[in-house]
């Protein structure tokens, strides 16, 4: 999910950063050079999506159905830090995804957006991802 947020901000020329774990640990292996991230100064996942959490105006979270594991950890952040968090099915109809999301994005004025979502590992989730925000960030 981390990596289709960050491939479709670089596709569409928009600033990207956000933090990830020392050593750039990830499931496949090495986060790629690429990537404007910030290395944490813990391996650890909980480290990074606290610090992308606070250094967001709000986060979004896309699911398949089960919101679990990081993802939850993340919403719980933004429950505890009162951050906007805005949760969609990325199952559900796009133009209702879009809806939400610009009405979520202008009442909370979202300027740095932190994306969150299942792993890879999960199923397809990141065509499926990419697809989705395409959707959101090109559309008007």
């Amino acid at each position: 999910m981390d990596r289709a947020a960050l491939d479709i901000a670089i596709e569409l020329g928009i600033p990207h950063g956000g933090y990830c774990p020392k050593g750039r640990r990830a499931e496949d292996g090495i986060i790629p050079s690429k990537y404007n991230l910030i290395e944490h100064s813990s391996a650890q996942y909980a480290g990074r999506t606290l610090e992308n959490v606070l250094s967001s105006d709000g986060t979004l979270i896309l699911h398949i159905g089960i919101i679990s594991n990081g993802t939850a950890l993340t919403k719980e952040f933004c429950i505890q830090r009162e951050k906007p968090i805005l949760i969609l099915n990325i199952l559900d109809d796009l133009n209702l995804i879009r809806l939400n999301f610009n009405r979520w994005m202008k009442e909370n004025i979202i300027k740095t957006l932190n994306v969150a979502g299942p792993r890879e590992s999960k199923g397809d989730i990141y065509n499926i991802s990419k697809n989705v925000l395409l959707h959101l960030l090109c559309d008007p």
